[in-house]
């Protein structure tokens, strides 16, 4: 949009030395020069407001969307606080209950005692002294 080529810079100066004078050329420049400052630093002010207001709005997006993300995952995973129990219920605190065991049964049967009459001796590890 505002590119300047060296040989219309080169033109401008020879205008405004020859408009202006080579006496008043300086205070033209220091002039120039601080009211493009002033216009730079409006300039970067009024994009970072942009930026900022940008970035709340895509906070503000993303904030939404995750409490309806959120909200949804609650709905389907309601949270059990503990100490609540309803009796009807199959669950119950200590997890599902299989409907198969009665109360006669028991739930996880004692491991099965290895007999230790026929057991056979322990294997020879070559380590033993002789007497």
């Amino acid at each position: 949009m505002f590119d300047f080529a060296p040989t219309e810079l080169l033109l401008c100066a020879v205008v405004a030395l020859v408009v202006i004078g080579p006496k008043d050329l300086p205070k033209a420049m220091r002039f120039v020069g601080k009211y493009v400052g002033k216009a730079r630093g409006m300039a970067k002010h009024f994009r970072s407001g942009l930026d900022t207001m940008m970035r709340e709005a895509e906070l503000e997006e993303m904030e939404k969307q995750w409490r309806s993300h959120n909200e949804a995952i609650m709905r389907a995973y309601p949270q059990i606080t503990p100490g609540a129990f309803d009796p009807g219920s199959v669950n119950g605190p200590g997890g599902p209950i299989d409907a198969t065991v009665t109360k006669s049964e028991p739930r996880h049967p004692p491991a099965a005692v290895a007999d230790q009459t026929n057991a056979a001796p322990p294997p020879a590890t070559g380590e033993e002294k002789p007497q």
